[in-house]
């Protein structure tokens, strides 16, 4: 009785120890390669195509305002940013591509579904427009 006792309440907190870690995202480190990228495009140019884009990859799980309330950000288990706010927009174009494009956990990797890396860019370009 002891013994299952003792395995209930180990068995209690791991599952309270794997919660708590699927809630609570590590910082996302991007490589400073990335970091320092520069935007080869034309930030005015081509929008049009970005915002495609994006309402065809993005929209589901980030909303139409970047807001991170798309009909899938329910299925997500972690934060999925806000594209308005002061905090993502410090961020450097390099590290909004490399977070689009390479992704982690539930943000996938795009290299296969947008091949073309200036599409990404142009994606970043767009993301960028949706600031409050």
């Amino acid at each position: 009785m002891k013994t299952i006792k003792s395995l209930m309440i180990i068995g209690v907190i791991s599952f309270a120890l794997y919660s708590f870690t699927t809630i609570v995202q590590e910082k996302w480190v991007v490589p400073d390669k990335y970091v320092n990228m520069k935007n080869p495009t034309d930030p005015k140019k081509d929008l049009n195509i970005g915002k495609s884009l994006y309402d065809k990859h993005c929209k589901s799980c980030h909303g139409k305002e970047g807001y991170g309330d798309g009909p899938k950000a329910a299925e997500m288990t972690g934060d999925l940013g806000d594209f308005s706010s002061e905090e993502f927009h410090e961020q450097t174009d390099g590290e909004i591509f490399y977070k689009s494009y390479i992704g982690r956990d539930d943000m996938p990797n795009f290299e296969k579904k947008i091949p073309y890396e200036e599409d990404v860019w142009l994606v970043v370009n767009y993301i960028r427009t949706l600031k409050e």
